[in-house]
């Protein structure tokens, strides 16, 4: 795994290999609709078990708008706090850009936007599993999809901010916006899908 420069500062190649090991190399590269792929089942199963369980539609409506809601919040949360933290030792300097210095420093790299399946697939089923524990399943079902459809929105605008052109004054806005978060202020500017918590928090980029 070689790093290639400071998060912020774009590499002047479109990518980079991470690892001599050619499987660990190619879990590192996942498809754009990967995604799709993973949460639209995904999704569909739980609102199938929810409704099967007597969960009324305005509730399981109500209780997916909360879970779209938390994403957009973990998404800031996660992108601040985790990918943008600034570990000490070299060890963490790696994992730190294992993790999202790559895609800072290589933001053409559409094989890397996107998490792996290693990862994402454990972290959704912890998260379930503490949503289940909290509210109990037949609700954790509609709260989790929720919160599956947030991060497929998100996983799909951040691709389209750097890979497609987007048009209508909300898709140029978030283009511009991310944009800016990688060539002109990376401390700032966190929100992807959506910059509400940027406001809230007084993160928005303050530079064009």
């Amino acid at each position: 795994m070689e790093p290639a420069g400071r998060l912020g500062v774009p590499g002047p190649e479109v990518s980079v290999r991470m690892f001599r090991n050619g499987a660990l190399e190619a879990l590192t590269h996942m498809h754009p609709a990967t995604p799709w792929f993973l949460g639209v089942p995904v999704a569909a199963a739980l609102t199938v078990w929810a409704f099967l369980r007597g969960v009324a539609p305005l509730t399981f409506a109500g209780l997916l708008v909360a879970g779209l809601a938390s994403w957009t919040l973990i998404e800031y949360v996660m992108h601040r706090f985790i990918f943008h933290y600034e570990p000490r030792t070299g060890w963490g300097r790696k994992v730190h850009f294992l993790v999202h210095g790559v895609h800072h420093d290589y933001p053409n790299d559409a094989t890397r936007l996107v998490m792996p399946p290693v990862l994402s697939i454990p972290l959704g089923v912890v998260t379930f599993g503490a949503l289940a524990l909290t509210v109990g399943v037949p609700y954790a079902n509609a709260v989790f999809c929720g919160m599956i459809t947030g991060y497929v929105a998100y996983d799909t605008i951040h691709y389209m901010t750097h890979h497609r052109p987007m048009r209508g004054p909300v898709g140029r806005f978030l283009k511009r916006y991310h944009m800016r978060h990688h060539f002109a202020d990376p401390q700032r500017g966190y929100g992807v899908s959506t910059p509400v918590w940027d406001f809230v928090f007084r993160t928005r980029p303050k530079r064009e």
